[in-house]
Formats: C-alpha cells, sequence, structure tokens
C-alpha cells in the first residue's frame, strides 16, 4: 500500500518487451482456455469444469451420493472413497444451500488423500479457484427444484466426456424420467427469515443465481 495514485504507480513500471499479453484466436495460450461447459442428461442447463493446466479426456466411475457437504467431507476422511468413483454432493445449490456453497474443503481432503487424478466430484454447489482435478460445479438444473442431479442413486455409472462437452448418467431415458417423477421437494433449511427469502428468488446457477 502506498500514498501513490493509480497514474503514478504506472508511470513507474518499465514494460518487459516481447509480452503477448494479446494473442491472436490462431495462437492461443491454451487451446481449451481456463473453464469449459459440459451438458448431458445430467446437467441440461450446463455444468463447469475447470481445466486449465490439465487435459481430461475421459473419466467414467460409480457414484457416490451425498446430500450435503459435510457427508462427503466425513466420507473422504473416512477412507470411504475408493479410485473410480464420481463423489456426488446435491443440495448445495443456490436454492438447496441456500447459496451455492463452496466445496473446497472436499476437494482439498480428496487431494490430501492422493485421489486427485482417480476420482471425480459434480456437484449443484460451486468450486473456488483452489480447487484441483475432475470436479464439476454449478450443475444445473440443481437438485433442490428436481434437477437430474436428485436422481442419481449410488452405484449408478457416470461418464465426464471433457472433448465432447458431455456429462453423463448412464441409465436411459426412460429409467431417469422415472426417478424424476417419483422425486419429492425436500424441506428447505430455512422456512423464514432472509435465507428462505433468498433462496424462494434466486434463480439457476446457468443464469446468474440471480434474485429479482
Amino acid at each position: 500500500m502506498t500514498t501513490r495514485t493509480i497514474g503514478e504507480e504506472a508511470a513507474k513500471i518499465t514494460e518487459t518487451p516481447g509480452q503477448e499479453v494479446v494473442r491472436p484466436l490462431d495462437h492461443p495460450l491454451s487451446p481449451t482456455g481456463g473453464l469449459v461447459i459440459l451438458k448431458g442428461n445430467l446437467a441440461p442447463e450446463g455444468g463447469v469444469l475447470k481445466v486449465a493446466g490439465h487435459n481430461y479426456k475421459t473419466f467414467t466411475g460409480v457414484a457416490k451420493v451425498f446430500d450435503r457437504e459435510e457427508d462427503a467431507f466425513a466420507a473422504v476422511q473416512a477412507k470411504k472413497i475408493k479410485p473410480g468413483d464420481v463423489v456426488v454432493i446435491r443440495y448445495e445449490g443456490p436454492k438447496g444451500g441456500p447459496g451455492m456453497r463452496e466445496m473446497l474443503a472436499v476437494t482439498a481432503a480428496i487431494v490430501g488423500e492422493g485421489l486427485v487424478d482417480q476420482v471425480a466430484l459434480m456437484t449443484d454447489g460451486r468450486f473456488s479457484g483452489a480447487s484441483h482435478g475432475i470436479v464439476i460445479g454449478h450443475i444445473a438444473p440443481e437438485a433442490a427444484v428436481g434437477g437430474p442431479i436428485a436422481a442419481i442413486h449410488d452405484g449408478d455409472s457416470i461418464t465426464v466426456d471433457v472433448p465432447r462437452r458431455k456429462l453423463t448418467l448412464n441409465i436411459s431415458a426412460a429409467e431417469l424420467n422415472k426417478r424424476l417423477r417419483k422425486w419429492k421437494p425436500r424441506k428447505p433449511p430455512y422456512t423464514s427469515g432472509v435465507m428462505a427469502k433468498y433462496a424462494r428468488a434466486v434463480s439457476s446457477a446457468s443464469v446468474g443465481a440471480v434474485t429479482n
């Protein structure tokens, strides 16, 4: 922190010759950019995967389903998450959280267990930029409104296909629709006060999780 103005600070900077701050489309820093949007029967409105610094292709694994972050974290600590698992954390979205809770603790625990390249994690909550591994957040529609993530069962097969930008629950359309018809809304975590009002008003993550 200084007492100088931004203009004064800028005047003291010496640019390093040859820096390419803005690159042409045919000569990008990375072929993928930092984020990709995955869609499919599990995320009709999309989910976000950070790919910066990685070369992800496809991952197919077995679902381990949790309805809140704390239960997923406890499972990792208890060494119940194994290579080949897809950790599913739902009811943590804009309405379900409410407020799109951050799943950094779980991803950090997975890294600590040495599983970062051996498991995937998907959630209707969000991640920070510090998260590592195959982690898909902002799944929409979220579980709290009956999105397909609410229909996943333990043991289901899930495929993350980065080149095709697909996130797929490997069951038939008929079975998925059957499960969704049986789904019933959960009791919200807040029934009064500002958090309850927020949950009622907030939109899907796919359109910014904004209130009107």
